[in-house]
This record gives C-alpha cells, sequence and structure tokens, in this order.
C-alpha cells in the first residue's frame, strides 16, 4: 500500500498547478532580457542561505528576513514562506546533511499545492499561520481520488468520514501524524503553520529521496510525495524558475 501523502489527489486545489513553466520566462517587463530557466534534474538550490542559529528560541525563521525580503518580489512569494522555506533547508543541512535538500524544491511543491499558502485567499501571517485553513476534497474514491477512510475523527481537517488533505504543503492526517513537527517552537505540530509544514515535508523528503542533489534521489522523493510524473514536472518547472530569481 503507497504512503498516505501519494495517494492524495494532486488535483485538490484545482488550478493551483495550472501554469507550467517553459525554457524561458520574462523578467520584469517585456523589454527587459529573458533569463534562460535551467533544464535537468535536481532543481538548482537557489540563493544561498546565510548562517543562522537553527535552535534560536521562538521563531527561528524569521533570522532569514533579510534574505527573504530581497527575493520576495522577485518570486511572487512572501517574505514569512520563504523564510519557513530556507529554515527548513537550514534544519535539514545539520541535521541530514546528506540529504542536500534545496529550498527551492520545498518552494516548488508549495507553490504547486496552494500557491504559497494564499490559495482562495488564504493568507500567511507574520507567524506562519496560514488562515482560512486550506482543505482539499474529500478522499471518497470518486474518479482521480484515492479513497482514504477517515483517521482522525474529524479532528484536524474537519471531516469526520474521510480523509481530506490540509495546509500549505496539502498532508492527510495519517501522513501529518506520523512526521508532522514543530518548527516555530510554539509547542504545537501544526499542518496550517508554513512553517512546520515546510520542515514536515523538507523531513519526509529527504527521508523518502535519500540524496536529492543527485537526479534519481530527487525525482524517487518526488514521486513518493505525489505519484505524477506532471506533478514531478510542475514542481521542477516551479523550482528551477525559483533557483535563478523569477517566479515561474
Amino acid at each position: 500500500m503507497m504512503d498516505p501523502v501519494t495517494t492524495r489527489n494532486r488535483r485538490l486545489l484545482s488550478g493551483v498547478a495550472a501554469v507550467v513553466v517553459g525554457a524561458a520566462v520574462l523578467a520584469g517587463c517585456a523589454s527587459e532580457p529573458r533569463i534562460a530557466i535551467p533544464q535537468g534534474i535536481p532543481p538548482g538550490p537557489g540563493a544561498a542561505l546565510p548562517p543562522i542559529d537553527v535552535d534560536a528560541p521562538g521563531r527561528s525563521a524569521e533570522q532569514l528576513a533579510d534574505w527573504a525580503a530581497g527575493q520576495s518580489d522577485a518570486l511572487g512569494i512572501s517574505v514569512t514562506a520563504l523564510e519557513a522555506y530556507g529554515y527548513a533547508a537550514a534544519v535539514m543541512a545539520r541535521s541530514r546533511p546528506d540529504c542536500g535538500i534545496g529550498w527551492t524544491t520545498i518552494a516548488g511543491i508549495a507553490g504547486v499545492e496552494s500557491r504559497h499558502g494564499t490559495y482562495r485567499g488564504s493568507r500567511v501571517a507574520p507567524d506562519g499561520k496560514v488562515s482560512p485553513p486550506i482543505r482539499g476534497v474529500p478522499l471518497d474514491g470518486a474518479p482521480g481520488l484515492a479513497e482514504i477512510p477517515d483517521t482522525d475523527g474529524g479532528a484536524m481537517d474537519g471531516d469526520p468520514v474521510h480523509d481530506r488533505a490540509m495546509g500549505p504543503l496539502q498532508f492527510i492526517p495519517e501522513t501529518w501524524k506520523r512526521w508532522g513537527v514543530d518548527a516555530n517552537g510554539d509547542g504545537v505540530a501544526d499542518p496550517d503553520n508554513i512553517d512546520d509544514a515546510a520542515l514536515t515535508a523538507a523531513r519526509y523528503l529527504c527521508e523518502r529521496g535519500g540524496d536529492l542533489t543527485a537526479a534519481d534521489g530527487w525525482r524517487r522523493a518526488l514521486m513518493a510525495y505525489n505519484q505524477s510524473t506532471e506533478y514531478l514536472a510542475e514542481v521542477r518547472d516551479r523550482a528551477a524558475a525559483y533557483s535563478v530569481g523569477v517566479r515561474p
């Protein structure tokens, strides 16, 4: 049986993954030179992270405020979301140096899954909380959907009959129970907090893929997250755009 994350419907958030990046995109207005989007797998690591204390009290990701602010507008990602992705990569660089996951990969997934926590008018607060909460459709076995009966009594996803994917990285309750982690120091592992969700996704990807600096490892990690080659390509294209400082 596949891990619950791999069975959730990749179209839970219809329209989120509609943009597929081509070989190049425009940076800014039409008169500016095109910036080539690198091809191949894995996507580039993007702007280097400055040294931070990943064990600092409170929301440690805030140490990346200047780094995030410097590229937020160009990438079309909020400062808070970028801080979360960068912090997740920094934590994994220390705890799993063999993995090598880049913040661009986490950003690519979050962009496809929820437009970085902004799907259907949701917003990311300065503490990382995404509201209103983002929920997928019931996983009831309808065409194109896995059938996953309720595993949490509706406590997390609000559905006592079937599971639904939750939050900016779209975890189902069963998977969150196993992998969810508190990344912002508030004592709660919350799938609706972009800090917690980003670090949880990074942990999951590293465990499933191994070395994400290698093509095979990166591909294995993404296919574990969602068994769809189209999904993999969409994430890769977004992450590759972010790696050269442009929005997809």
